[in-house]
C-alpha cells in the first residue's frame, strides 16, 4: 500500500482498539481511503482482504478475523485488509505509519462520571504518537459514532446531524503548514466548524510567578499589547488557509493561560482535538496533558 491511500488501525483485542478501528473505518469512508487492520506480535502472519477472510474448518476465528468481518458488515463499501505480524506492537505500528495517511490506536477510557472521563494512555499509544511519521489518532474506549455529531432530539437520523467542531491547538512559534493544513482539511471533510486556539503565558516579572491571578486575567505591563499582537499574528497565519479553504467556518481564540488547560476547555463538546509534535521529538507537556484528560479523540500531527 502507498502512503496517502490507507488508514491503519492497530488491533490488540481490547475494547479500546476495537472502538478505534470503528473510528478508523468511519474516517476511511469519509476520506474514501482503504482501511488496514494490523495485529502485531502474533505467531502466524496472515494477510487477507475482507470479507474473504478464510478460516480453516475447526479453527476458531482470531480477534483480527472477528474485527475485520464485523467492520466489513458495518461498512460494506469499504476496502478492508487485515494483517498479522510477528513484529512487536510499537515497531510494527511505526513501520505501518510510513505507509499510511493516518494511524489510529486505542487507549483505555477512564471509568466513572463522564466529567472525569478521559484517557489512560498506555506506553504503546504514547510511544507510537511520539515516533510515527504520519498523524496518529488516539481513540478512547467507549467512543461511539454519535459522539462525533451534535445531539439532535426527536427522530432525526444521526447521519443528518452536523459534526461537532474540530479544535486545533496552535503554537505561533511553530505554525507548521502540515499541522494547519491537516486541521483545515479535517474540518472540511466533516463540514464541521474549526476552532484554532493559541494559548500563551507571559514571563513573570523579575522571574517570579504572578500571585493570585486566574488563567484569563489580564497581566500587568505590556501583556495586553502582547495579546493583541498575538491575535494579529494568528489572523495573519491563518489568512492563506482561509483563502485556500473558503468554505471552512473558522473561529480564532487567543487565550492567556497554560496550553494544556486552555485546550481542555476549548475541546469540551468538540468532536476532535488536533495538536502538533515536532518530527523527531517527544510529545510536549501540553500534548501529554490533553491526551490524558480530554474526552474526544486526539490527533497528533508531526511537523518540521
Amino acid at each position: 500500500m502507498n502512503s496517502g491511500t490507507t488508514i491503519t488501525a492497530g488491533i490488540d483485542g481490547s475494547r479500546a482498539s476495537l472502538d478505534a478501528a470503528d473510528w478508523a473505518a468511519r474516517e476511511a469512508g469519509r476520506r474514501r481511503l482503504s482501511l488496514r487492520l494490523l495485529h502485531a506480535g502474533t505467531r502466524h502472519r496472515v494477510s487477507a482482504r475482507v470479507p474473504d477472510v478464510d478460516v480453516p474448518a475447526g479453527c476458531a476465528r482470531t480477534t483480527l478475523d472477528r474485527a475485520a468481518i464485523q467492520l466489513s458488515y458495518a461498512h460494506p463499501a469499504l476496502d478492508i485488509v487485515a494483517r498479522d505480524t510477528e513484529t512487536p506492537a510499537v515497531p510494527a505500528l511505526i513501520a505501518a505509519a510510513a505507509e499510511s495517511e493516518t494511524l489510529v490506536v486505542g487507549t483505555r477510557g477512564r471509568t466513572g462520571h463522564s466529567a472525569l472521563a478521559g484517557f489512560l494512555a498506555g506506553s504503546v499509544a504514547l510511544t507510537v504518537a511520539s515516533g510515527a511519521t504520519c498523524p496518529v489518532v488516539l481513540v478512547r474506549a467507549g467512543e461511539l459514532p454519535e459522539d462525533e455529531r451534535e445531539f439532535a432530539p426527536g427522530r432525526t437520523p444521526m447521519s443528518a446531524t452536523p459534526y461537532r467542531p474540530v479544535v486545533l491547538g496552535l503554537d505561533l512559534k511553530h505554525p507548521a503548514d502540515g499541522l494547519i493544513g491537516h486541521a483545515f482539511d479535517t474540518a472540511v471533510v466533516r463540514s464541521a466548524p474549526l476552532l484554532v486556539v493559541h494559548a500563551w503565558t507571559p514571563p513573570p516579572p523579575h522571574g517570579r510567578a504572578p500571585a493570585d491571578r486566574s488563567a484569563n486575567a489580564p497581566s500587568p505591563g505590556g501583556a495586553h499589547d502582547r495579546g493583541t499582537g498575538r491575535r494579529r499574528a494568528l489572523t495573519g497565519t491563518l489568512r492563506p488557509w482561509r483563502d485556500k479553504f473558503p468554505d471552512a467556518p473558522v473561529a480564532e481564540q487567543v487565550v492567556h493561560g497554560h496550553a494544556g488547560d486552555q485546550l481542555l476547555r476549548a475541546s469540551t463538546g468538540a468532536g476532535l482535538l488536533i495538536v502538533g509534535r515536532r518530527a523527531g521529538g517527544r510529545l510536549g507537556r501540553a500534548a501529554r496533558s490533553v491526551i490524558r484528560q480530554v474526552t474526544c479523540p486526539v490527533v497528533v500531527v508531526p511537523y518540521g
